[in-house]
């Protein structure tokens, strides 16, 4: 009888295992983690990292920028042109080969999305300039621009750098370049920067790995205005980034840039960044150590800082700000809700009543998080390693 019983108990256990078991539990279980693991991504990468089929998807990127910059959806859509970079070559600057990285940024015209068919270090003879509506997309290979010119963006607007290693940049002289719509243009000498825009709008900088260049790495100037640079690993450098040309130049009054989910460090002396007329909102980033200073400015700039997390130097400096002859008493600059490690400290000043906010449109809106939260979302800074086996980049 009890021989019975248990057998019955048994049977019946199996039924109610049966018919109240979801098939698809260990699916949705998948799928949960993939959410979770999905949620770690700051908002940026939150968009189109989760996407098992990112490459078939590569235009699901411009809808994910946030920021100044705001969404990049003229970039994709009818009419757009897929080139891929097969030659690393770059003998003739002023007449560039089909299948070189400056083919693809000059001579084609309307939106341009250009990919790379392998790994490839570019040595640039000359500094690249990049026409409108182009997108440099360097996921799934790695791409070094090094050892000569690199990156010009002149009088142009809606371009997207993502995903490439910019490093050892250095000085060019004067000479012949092709420019946008296949226009020859005379250069004059240019510095050794990585990044450089000159009057130009709308520009996203995202997921690039910059270094150990001869001037600044990334420059925004002469009335470059609604820009986003987000995502970058900065290191092993003296003046990093320059917002505003020089204290003259007061169209950069309209300056607006956003900083975000950047990496600064290790070995990143001075200007991360240093503003100068406009308005800049730093946000997210992760800063360990300086020599000088993280941020500074001179002619009265307005600087939002907030949520950023500040590791002082074990020596030396550890104020963040600083301001050229000392000035700035009455300039707009507040530390909201940021963290601050060895003995870090934020000088503020101006009324933190009338502190300036960034005045986002729905397009370029952003939960900004956490400083705590700060190492884990600027863990995957820099150019991305997404491999060609691998289904997740």
């Amino acid at each position: 009888m009890a021989s019975y019983t248990i057998k019955t108990a048994i049977v019946i256990g199996l039924i109610f295992v049966i018919l109240f078991t979801n098939p698809h539990t260990s699916t949705a279980k998948k799928r949960s983690a993939r959410r979770s693991s999905a949620m770690k991504f700051n908002v940026i990468d939150r968009c189109w990292r989760w996407n098992p089929n990112w490459r078939r998807n590569r235009q699901q990127l411009a809808t994910c920028s946030v920021g100044f910059s705001g969404k990049m959806s003229n970039n994709i859509g009818r009419g757009l042109t897929r080139y891929k970079v097969t030659d690393p070559r770059d003998d003739s600057p002023s007449n560039p080969k089909l299948g070189t990285l400056r083919y693809g940024a000059t001579k084609l015209r309307g939106k341009v999305w250009i990919t790379f068919k392998r790994d490839m270090r570019i040595k640039l003879k000359k500094p690249l300039l990049i026409s409108s509506y182009t997108t440099i997309d360097g996921r799934g290979a790695s791409v070094h621009i090094a050892g000569g010119g690199c990156i010009l963006l002149d009088h142009v607007s809606n371009v997207i750098i993502h995903g490439i290693r910019l490093h050892h940049c250095r000085p060019q002289g004067p000479g012949l370049v092709m420019g946008p719509g296949s226009q020859i243009v005379s250069l004059g000498y240019v510095d050794g920067d990585a990044i450089r825009l000159v009057g130009s709008s709308k520009v996203w900088i995202d997921h690039t790995t910059l270094y150990e260049c001869q001037d600044g790495l990334i420059d925004v100037t002469r009335g470059s205005t609604d820009v986003t640079i987000s995502n970058n690993w900065f290191r092993n450098h003296d003046k990093v980034m320059l917002l505003g040309h020089d204290d003259d130049f007061v169209q950069d009054k309209k300056m607006r840039v956003t900083v975000v989910f950047n990496h600064f460090g290790p070995d990143c002396y001075q200007r991360m960044p240093r503003v100068r007329h406009g308005f800049a909102h730093v946000a997210n980033n992760l800063y360990k150590g300086w020599a000088q200073y993280a941020i500074g400015g001179s002619m009265n700039p307005s600087i939002m800082s907030e949520a950023n997390l500040f590791i002082a130097p074990k020596s030396g400096n550890k104020e963040v700000t600083w301001r050229e002859h000392g000035n700035g008493k009455m300039w707009n600059w507040q530390s909201v809700k940021d963290e601050f490690e060895n003995g870090a400290s934020f000088r503020q000043t101006g009324d933190s009543s009338e502190a300036v906010r960034p005045c986002y449109n729905h397009q370029q809106r952003f939960r900004v998080a956490e400083a705590r939260d700060v190492r884990s979302l600027t863990r995957s800074s820099g150019a991305l390693r997404c491999s060609r086996r691998s289904r997740r980049c």
